[in-house]
């Protein structure tokens, strides 16, 4: 259904009891509310929550902001090098407030919240800036930004800045769009937990055909490089939170999880052995699981 938050029309999916505890996902850098499997959503219902899932704006069916343009990442990339200012189309923080909106549109005074890669970050803006909505938090695959931590490699590198190959035919494209996300999540997969490579087409292929919009990546691309001072707020979060990393992320480096647990107080920090910068089959009960336990403290 279409809700009206923070003046945009977000696209929203719930699943569970109307008197389930709220559980608010936030999805990452263009990813739609699909890419949190509904194996995974079930393994959160079953734990008694009411699952809130919505595309972020500008991705999936939520409102397009095409009208502001493709933004100029090498510019953006060299700002940030620089440390100099990035003006981007809008910020994290607008996205935060988008997901407070989503709260504000179902009636929701407060829910837990829990955040993948671009969402984690999205979700401790919501920590330090909304702290009354959130009865816990849960930042998964995500990082606090400091300039300090480790970069991913020259090869994932590679993948990201690369573009499916030109298709002559929408049948062709389609095939190419495939190929490509095949190949990322190939690299910043779960090593220790890969999935067959045709369940993982089918997965992709599910989101790309409900929606496809490679210009809202880079709009929210530079919302993150322009999100400079995310790390030194982050002692002003004070909701029970978990930070959940994969020992084998390629993306963001393990290192990130460690930095962020330290700074928020009394962060529980898990390492999963052999997970990556995904959300494979085997690890739903554990990662729904740990997500339950952070809330049951709260």
């Amino acid at each position: 259904m279409q809700l009206s938050a923070n003046g945009v029309g977000i696209e929203v999916d719930i699943q569970g009891p109307d008197d389930g505890e709220p559980l608010l996902l936030i999805m990452g850098l263009g990813m739609q509310l699909v890419a949190w499997p509904d194996g995974f959503v079930d393994e959160l219902v079953a734990r008694g929550f009411r699952v809130i899932r919505f595309d972020n704006r500008d991705v999936g069916l939520s409102q397009s902001f095409d009208a502001l343009g493709l933004p100029n990442i090498p510019l953006a990339a060299l700002l940030h090098t620089l440390r100099l200012p990035i003006r981007p189309p809008y910020q994290l923080a607008d996205l935060a407030r988008d997901a407070v909106g989503v709260l504000d549109a179902l009636g929701i005074d407060r829910a837990h919240v829990c955040g993948a890669s671009m969402g984690g970050m999205v979700a401790q803006h919501l920590g330090f800036a909304h702290a009354q909505r959130v009865k816990s938090l849960t930042l998964m695959m995500t990082s606090s930004g400091h300039r300090s931590l480790p970069k991913e490699s020259l090869k994932v590198r590679r993948v990201l800045l690369s573009r499916p190959r030109p298709g002559a035919t929408p049948e062709q494209q389609l095939a190419n769009i495939l190929d490509h996300f095949v190949r990322l999540y190939g690299v910043i997969g779960s090593p220790g937990f890969p999935t067959a490579p045709a369940a993982l087409r089918e997965r992709i292929a599910q989101g790309v055909k409900r929606a496809y919009r490679p210009q809202a990546a880079a709009r929210q691309l530079v919302a993150i490089a322009a999100d400079r001072h995310r790390a030194e707020r982050l002692p002003r979060i004070t909701a029970p939170t978990l930070v959940l990393h994969g020992e084998g992320d390629a993306l963001i480096p393990v290192a990130a999880a460690h930095d962020l647990a330290r700074r928020i107080a009394g962060a529980q920090l898990k390492i999963i052995p052999g997970w990556g910068h995904d959300l494979p089959e085997p690890l739903w009960p554990q990662l729904a699981g740990a997500v339950q336990a952070r809330a049951g403290t709260a």
